[in-house]
């Protein structure tokens, strides 16, 4: 049933079969489908694109993270990395071009289409990290780093922005849950991977941390081939996708995103409307939240096997396998986190609450007597997914002033002495 099913779009029932809460706006009134039906597409484009997208974020996380195995299992030792500052330099130099190639990811997502632009640095990404296994020198590693962040820095933007033009603003929070949730998994078991590969050690001559990088990169290889099959195409073109939707369901989308935030339409690319939201205060607040997100994100991926083994006293295959338990604990609060911020529509809070948790981790995982203590740190910080008690202050002061700027501007909207971003309709998320 379609059109004829409407009416049970306005019943007494305010949930679906799959137990979503339904918006108290119009945006689940549908002229064709039925609410129902709309959930069935829906989760139809969860399937294919989240899961593709998640693999390819999987391998990403996996590749980016495994400098830290590696380095426990004979690499620092092989290449003298822990003369001076060698490795903390291999990790830095993978940052500036990772950041400085973001911004013209999307551009060419939005040109070449996200099947393949993504697939293809996936392939390349995954290549570079086969290099990584037949260095010799550590002057090498730091060119392969990075041609790594050129490559990498295409990924996270381009799946973000692709996600975002699929779903509704209340519908894309679960969404980015299921996106991450997967580079989480594979965060907390690419140690145990690393282990694995690492009993290779002396087959064909190679030691066993060179393994590590070579068959991780060939694993990334395969998946930018399974990237390419499955990926989707932007909502206008997703009826062009194999074996993905209709042009009705494709319309539906269309519809669903119009309503929602009007902005489903591709405008001719301008570099001056490009780069006009960088005029914004608040988009730089974004970037500050981000920046101290990710500097903990990628601090506890590449150091946490070395804080581990060197500085908790775990043995090398100990050291990989324990980092599963507390990025596991991160999934659950990832889940959590999600179904929160889309049900009750807040997202501040929620960062502000994952800060306080990091916040409490932190000085336990530096500072408590005890191995065990220490690692229940861990469970914390990694759970919170904030690294340093600067970056978590910092964080709760912009979450607290840019909630209050957009509680200021809901209440001009609401009196109508303002428009939000073009709409009359339009109100920040707190």
């Amino acid at each position: 049933m379609k059109a004829e099913a409407d009416e049970k779009n306005s019943g007494s029932s305010n949930k679906g079969s799959d137990g979503e809460t339904r918006s108290s706006i119009d945006i689940d009134n549908d002229p064709i489908y039925s609410y129902k039906e709309q959930r069935a597409i829906i989760h139809r484009i969860d399937r294919r694109l989240v899961v593709t997208l998640g693999l390819i974020y999987c391998m990403s996380q996996i590749d980016r993270g495994n400098l830290g195995n590696a380095s426990i299992a004979g690499m620092t030792d092989e290449l003298a990395l822990n003369v001076g500052y060698r490795y903390s330099i291999i990790v830095l130099v993978f940052f500036p071009t990772y950041v400085i190639f973001q911004p013209p990811s999307t551009v060419l997502t939005r040109k070449l289409g996200p099947r393949i632009f993504l697939a293809s640095i996936t392939l390349l990404w995954g290549a570079t990290e086969m290099g990584f296994g037949f260095v010799n020198k550590w002057t090498d590693m730091l060119g392969l780093r990075v041609v790594l962040g050129i490559l990498e820095a295409g990924l996270y933007p381009s799946a973000v922005y692709l996600l975002a033009t699929w779903y509704s603003r209340y519908d894309v929070g679960k969404r980015y849950f299921g996106f991450y949730v997967i580079g989480c998994i594979a965060l907390a078991f690419g140690g145990i991977l690393a282990y694995g590969l690492m009993q290779m050690d002396g087959l064909s001559g190679k030691t066993g941390w060179r393994w590590i990088f070579i068959m991780e990169g060939v694993i990334t290889c395969a998946a930018s081939f399974l990237a390419y099959l499955f990926l989707v195409d932007f909502p206008e073109k997703a009826d062009q996708s194999w074996r993905f939707l209709n042009t009705e369901e494709r319309d539906f989308i269309i519809r669903r995103i119009n309503k929602d935030r009007d902005d489903a339409t591709v405008e001719p690319f301008s570099i001056r409307r490009f780069l006009r939201p960088a005029l914004e205060f608040q988009i730089w607040i974004f970037a500050l939240i981000s920046f101290f997100i990710i500097t903990v994100a990628s601090s506890i991926s590449i150091f946490l096997p070395i804080i581990l083994n060197d500085n908790m006293g775990f043995s090398v295959g100990a050291s990989q396998c324990l980092i599963a338990p507390p990025y596991a604990l991160a999934a659950l609060l990832m889940a959590l986190s999600a179904y929160i911020g889309d049900h009750y529509r807040i997202r501040g809070p929620i960062l502000i609450a994952n800060s306080l948790i990091a916040l409490i981790g932190l000085p336990i995982m530096g500072f408590a007597a005890s191995s065990g203590a220490r690692y229940f740190g861990v469970f914390l910080v990694t759970a919170g997914i904030s690294a340093a008690i600067a970056c978590n202050f910092l964080l709760i002061v912009c979450v607290l002033g840019l909630s209050g700027y957009f509680l200021r501007a809901n209440r001009q909207a609401d009196k109508g002495e303002r428009v939000i971003e073009g709409s009359e309709s339009f109100r920040y998320t707190i």
